[in-house]
C-alpha cells in the first residue's frame, strides 16, 4: 500500500505550500540545470533526472523545466513516451499538482500527464539543490484529440483516505478537476 501522509492544511483546505520552496524555485536562473527527484510511494524506487529551467508563459509561482525522455518506451492511457521525446514540466511549490507535456522529436504534442500530489519542494540532497515532487493520489492524461483518462482512483481507494478522511479525499478529487482546467493555461502555445 502506498505511503500517504496528511500534510498541514493550506491550499484549498488541504496541502500546505512551503514559502521557502516558492522563493527558491523562483530564484532558479533561466537556463540553469536543475536536478529533479520524483519520489514514488513507499516500496517503489525514486527517479532522478536533470532538467533545464526555461522561460514560461505560465503564471508565477509556476516554473517550466525541459527534460529529455531517456528510458524505454512507455504508453499510459494512450499517451506514448519514447526515448528522445521532450518533456515540458510545470511545477509549483504552491499548488498540489504538476503537469507535463510530452512532445515528439518532430515537435508533435503527444499529450499531457498531470499528477495530483503535494506542492513541489526545493531540498538539498547530497549537497545539490534539488526540485522534489511526489507521485501520489490521482493522475489525468489528456490527448491532443480531446481524449481524457482519469487514473489511479483505485490507488486512492486502497490508501484508505476516502474511508478515513472523506473531506481530504474530496479535496484530492477537486484538485484533479482544478488541474484539468489549469493545464491549457500552463502552455498556451500547445493549445491552439
Amino acid at each position: 500500500m502506498p505511503e500517504h501522509r496528511h500534510p498541514p492544511v493550506g491550499w484549498n483546505g488541504t496541502w500546505q505550500s512551503d514559502p521557502a520552496s516558492i522563493a527558491a524555485m523562483m530564484e532558479i536562473p533561466l537556463g540553469a540545470t536543475v536536478q529533479v527527484v520524483k519520489r514514488a510511494p513507499e516500496g517503489h524506487e525514486a527517479t532522478s533526472y536533470p532538467a533545464i529551467r526555461v522561460h514560461t508563459a505560465a503564471p508565477a509561482p509556476w516554473i517550466e523545466l525541459v527534460a529529455v525522455w531517456v528510458v524505454p518506451d512507455v504508453v499510459v492511457a494512450g499517451l506514448e513516451f519514447v526515448p528522445g521525446d521532450t518533456i515540458r514540466e510545470f511545477f509549483s511549490a504552491e499548488h498540489p499538482y504538476n503537469a507535463f507535456a510530452v512532445i515528439s522529436p518532430e515537435g508533435t504534442l503527444r499529450g499531457w500527464y498531470g499528477n495530483v500530489t503535494y506542492p513541489a519542494t526545493i531540498e538539498t540532497i547530497d549537497g545539490v539543490q534539488t526540485l522534489v515532487w511526489h507521485d501520489l493520489y490521482l493522475d489525468v492524461v489528456t490527448l491532443p484529440g480531446g481524449g481524457q483518462s482519469m487514473l489511479d482512483d483505485d490507488e486512492l481507494s486502497a490508501s484508505g483516505i476516502p474511508a478515513s478522511d472523506p473531506a481530504f479525499a474530496g479535496a484530492i478529487e477537486q484538485a484533479r478537476r482544478d488541474l484539468i482546467v489549469i493545464i491549457p493555461q500552463l502552455a498556451p502555445d500547445l493549445h491552439p
